[in-house]
């Protein structure tokens, strides 16, 4: 516990019951992906990155931010403020900006919490600060002010070094993302995703975007998906579900999380491999660049899974 919090008894609470309800922060992790998402609506527009934003959308972004939190944790509402949280008045305050909260005048004595993303580079903050004039610089003609130094330093982090889901199509090159974008069906912008995103999580988000298609989850599954197209391949594509991500585990590759897939290049292993997995009856790793390309493996259906065919 900070100095901050010991000597805030309202604060503490505050970050005791957010700390209690999300220890890990993953669920506010992937409020604020969604959210971004929300903005990009790339299902229906193609968009991915944030400068792609009109400069009214980039401005709704800390309403949709502090409403999906609401929504999520079913804060309750507040009088004066946002929310009210263990019996404390609190202000939502979203930036893009690091540190470029605009405080108003009303919240001034009372609990501000404190959000910023960063697409580009997958990360996000979460803090929780008291504001009171000697923690603000100037004000702008609505009488709110950014946090000055001494305020800055007053933060009280909740997560400090939270990692946002990523966005995949900005961990790859503007060239290969235009070549994607370019085919002329959802499908085959679809499996040339996978092609090019072995070894890395790709969110929902990212799916909707490259297909641009209603039924987009559709195209990364089986029978006639990418999972049929790429197994040739030797290409096979997990997703969220525990026989998957046990799979994933096992191969020493990045874990699905909810709504994500990974798709692996795999060729059969032997006993003497390190980190296996037994798909179909049989050993596989994930193949290295000079392996002979072989057919993947077929996945089972996981339990649960009507809606979701594989082969």
């Amino acid at each position: 516990m900070t100095a901050g919090r010991s000597a805030d008894n309202g604060l503490a609470a505050v970050c005791e019951t957010l700390k209690r309800s999300d220890p890990n922060g993953e669920r506010i992790a992937s409020v604020l992906r969604n959210t971004i998402d929300q903005l990009y609506d790339g299902q229906r527009t193609g968009r991915y990155r944030w400068e792609q934003l009109y400069k009214t959308e980039k401005t709704h972004c800390g309403t949709l931010v502090e409403i999906n939190l609401h929504r999520e944790f079913k804060f309750q509402d507040g009088t004066l403020l946002d929310y009210c949280i263990a019996e404390m008045e609190v202000d939502c305050k979203y930036t893009q900006e690091l540190y470029g909260w605009m405080i108003p005048p009303e919240a001034l004595g009372h609990l501000c919490l404190l959000v910023w993303a960063h697409d580009e580079s997958s990360a996000w903050k979460m803090g929780i600060i008291r504001p009171d004039a000697s923690l603000l610089g100037a004000k702008n003609r609505d009488g709110k002010a950014k946090l000055n130094a001494a305020g800055r330093a007053a933060i009280d982090w909740i997560f400090e070094n939270g990692i946002l889901p990523p966005n995949v199509l900005l961990q790859l090159d503007r060239t290969i993302v235009n070549k994607i974008m370019g085919l002329g069906s959802g499908q085959k912008r679809i499996n040339e995703l996978f092609r090019n995103t072995l070894g890395h999580r790709v969110g929902r988000g990212v799916v909707a975007t490259v297909a641009q298609q209603d039924d987009y989850m559709k195209r990364v599954r089986g029978n006639g998906g990418a999972r049929t197209a790429l197994r040739p391949e030797g290409v096979i594509i997990l997703g969220q579900f525990r026989a998957h991500c046990e799979i994933a585990e096992k191969l020493g590759a990045p874990i699905p999380g909810r709504g994500e897939s990974i798709a692996l290049r795999l060729h059969p292993a032997t006993s003497g491999d390190k980190q296996v997995a037994i798909i179909s009856g049989r050993l596989w790793r994930i193949a290295n660049s000079d392996d002979d390309i072989v057919p993947g493996p077929k996945l089972a259906r996981p339990k649960n899974s009507k809606n979701s065919p594989h082969d």
